[in-house]
């Protein structure tokens, strides 16, 4: 017969100074870690929510030959070079438009981070141009959360062209307006999509039919490949009356861009040889369907002046 008898046993003083021992050495492992919890609730009460902006949703300040939603920082200084060759159409004697073509210089700057403005000079009609860009709200999520960018773009375009000396001219008549609202966002991290209405006022106009004001809604998106090369594509729905005197057409274009550290190089297929807005979308005769199809590059390259501080 096996027994298992429980005794009670008293505890001695031996017992009484483990137990002290064991006591007076965690109280340096609880302290430690009280601290521990008061630092990290600190921090915690001291963390604000922060607010995460897009960035990049174009390569540059163009999609192809219309304005996206980005802009110079401030202290950027930027150098422009855009050209379109003749159509293609053109047949082997002007080696399918390669022998001809239009350029347009510009130079532009980043006043804030939200202001840029530029100075251009476009070959077609000697044009000259000066605009102003400003960036009205910034994608972002977090304490802030807006859903898209939106930029607004004003230029004023004035015609260099030789007056015809039998009429009387007005340098007014020279000058063109556009107000644009350019509005983006970015939909993943390769996708982004922009739409953009626009207003072009003529001062003078070629022929009593054609319209002193031309309204328009622009469609573009990019495609990011890789992190240095990415398509693009962009189109313009233009509101005409039909009694125009010149049969004009919506101005489609498609791009690579290629990005090399300070440079941007852009490559397209273009309907159109203007680079200003009351060029490619007022005044657009070329078509797709007629083989009226401009190879076209723009070249860009970035300075920075100063930073931050």
């Amino acid at each position: 017969m096996k027994r298992n008898h429980v005794t009670f046993k008293f505890i001695t003083m031996k017992h009484i100074a483990n137990i002290i021992a064991v006591l007076l050495l965690s109280l340096p492992l609880l302290s430690i870690a009280q601290k521990d919890d008061d630092i990290f609730g600190m921090l915690d009460s001291l963390a604000k929510p922060q607010t995460d902006y897009a960035t990049a949703t174009f390569k540059s300040s163009r999609v192809i030959t219309g304005q996206s939603v980005e802009q110079m920082k401030e202290g950027q200084f930027e150098f422009r070079i855009e050209h379109r060759f003749g159509a293609v159409n053109s047949g082997f004697y002007q080696f399918y438009g390669l022998n001809t073509g239009t350029i347009f210089l510009s130079t532009e700057y980043g006043v804030k981070d939200w202001m840029m403005v530029g100075l251009g000079h476009a070959s077609l009609g000697n044009t000259f141009n000066g605009f102003v860009k400003l960036n009205l709200m910034r994608q972002s999520k977090g304490m802030k959360n807006n859903p898209f960018t939106i930029t607004y773009y004003g230029a004023m375009t004035a015609d260099g062209t030789k007056a015809d000396p039998t009429l009387t001219n007005y340098f007014a008549d020279r000058l063109g307006f556009v107000n644009q609202f350019l509005i983006a966002r970015k939909v993943t991290n390769e996708l982004s999509l922009q739409i953009s209405p626009i207003l072009i006022h003529r001062n003078i106009v070629p022929a009593a039919f054609d319209q002193n004001n031309i309204y328009s809604v622009g469609f573009a998106g990019r495609y990011k490949i890789t992190n240095r090369m990415a398509l693009s594509a962009e189109y313009y729905a233009v509101y005409r009356s039909k009694d125009n005197s010149v049969k004009y057409y919506n101005p489609l274009s498609v791009g690579v861009d290629i990005e090399t550290g300070g440079h941007v190089f852009s490559f397209m297929l273009t309907n159109s040889v203007g680079m200003l807005e009351n060029q490619y979308i007022a005044q657009n005769t070329g078509r797709w369907s007629k083989g009226d199809i401009h190879l076209g590059f723009n070249i860009t390259r970035s300075f920075t002046f100063y930073g931050k501080k």
